[in-house]
């Protein structure tokens, strides 16, 4: 949608007051992108020190999993809005979703490539004849964009890399039927350390040193929701609540950890892992208000339609973000 008419939506919610609202109005379904963790701190944050509640919403936080893909779940009508990253979304909204990015709680990317040193790989060319672990369901999407720019093909060979669909965990790397796998700082980097792999068996490569680094955990709506000026006001304190609950979070990661324990129904984390993600979290939402900074967006984009013959997304997405809910939260 155009900046216009999302400006004329929040400028007609400014009359509407949450005393008048009807239950629309305040209730908010936040579809994770992955499962109840501290990638999602700020949120589990907000709900429990009473942040949503000082803006009158009632939200509920809907974990994510292997086989729950957010922008249908959104498309579906189960979530208000969603976190994706925006490589999967940008190709989410040239496929025909219109999903729109309202904030960008995440500055950096966390994301990286993980390998055993003894495999002989010490730059990008050496990844030539190796097989590479990546992760699918649109976060296929930054590697694939890389590879293209590298020069390097996708099917194998000598000249190419084998890519391993790879589940979420490390197992690949840890049986040796992957040279490399998909890694976050703050999540499987440190599963394969807890494993007893010591960092001097290993050599990493993050996406932010390499120059492909695209934007993750965003906050999206659907275009068409953006033009109701009650969900404008509600997308607008759901923001600041959210915000206001990132940065507690990262100036308290142990209280932001046990938060997040005290969430987790599986019982499968344990609070230390937790307040170590924690910490590495912090580090990607350091520097961020919410507000999305188009040059990472241009960045992102570029990086994107730098794909060969097989880009991520063939031109420049329009109407595929707005700063008018941070513009108005954040005030």
């Amino acid at each position: 949608m155009k900046e216009l008419a999302l400006a004329a939506a929040l400028a007609a919610s400014l009359g509407a007051t949450t005393a008048q609202a009807d239950g629309h109005a305040n209730t908010v379904n936040l579809q994770l992108q992955w499962v109840t963790q501290s990638q999602f701190a700020g949120y589990y944050v907000a709900l429990d020190k009473g942040f949503y509640a000082e803006e009158e919403l009632d939200v509920t936080i809907l974990p994510g999993g292997p086989d729950i893909a957010p922008p249908q779940v959104l498309a579906g009508g189960g979530a208000d809005v969603m976190l994706n990253w925006m490589p999967s979304a940008l190709a989410a909204r040239e496929k025909g979703l219109p999903v729109v990015n309202i904030a960008q709680p995440f500055k950096t990317s966390g994301l990286m490539l993980t390998c055993w040193k003894d495999s002989g790989i010490t730059s990008v060319d050496d990844f030539k004849g190796k097989t590479i672990g990546v992760w699918f369901f649109g976060n296929e999407y930054p590697f694939l964009s890389w590879m293209s720019q590298e020069g390097i093909g996708t099917d194998g060979g000598e000249d190419g890399v084998t890519v391993l669909k790879q589940g979420f965990n490390v197992d690949p790397l840890l049986q040796r039927q992957a040279d490399c796998i998909s890694t976050m700082t703050y999540n499987e980097y440190g599963q394969v350390l807890d494993a007893g792999v010591s960092p001097d068996e290993l050599v990493t490569f993050k996406y932010e040193d390499q120059g492909v680094a695209t934007l993750e955990d965003g906050i999206y709506a659907l275009e068409e929701n953006l033009e109701d000026p009650v969900f404008v006001d509600k997308m607008v304190r759901f923001v600041r609540a959210s915000m206001k609950g990132w940065k507690y979070a990262e100036a308290h990661p142990a209280e932001a950890a046990s938060i997040i324990i005290e969430n987790d129904d599986t019982g499968a984390q344990s609070e230390e892992a937790q307040l170590r993600m924690m910490q590495e979290i912090a580090k990607l939402t350091a520097g961020s208000d919410g507000a999305l900074d188009e040059a990472d967006f241009n960045r992102t984009v570029e990086t994107l339609l730098a794909g060969g013959s097989d880009p991520v997304i063939s031109k420049v997405p329009e109407g595929a973000f707005t700063t008018a809910i941070t513009d108005k939260a954040l005030n």
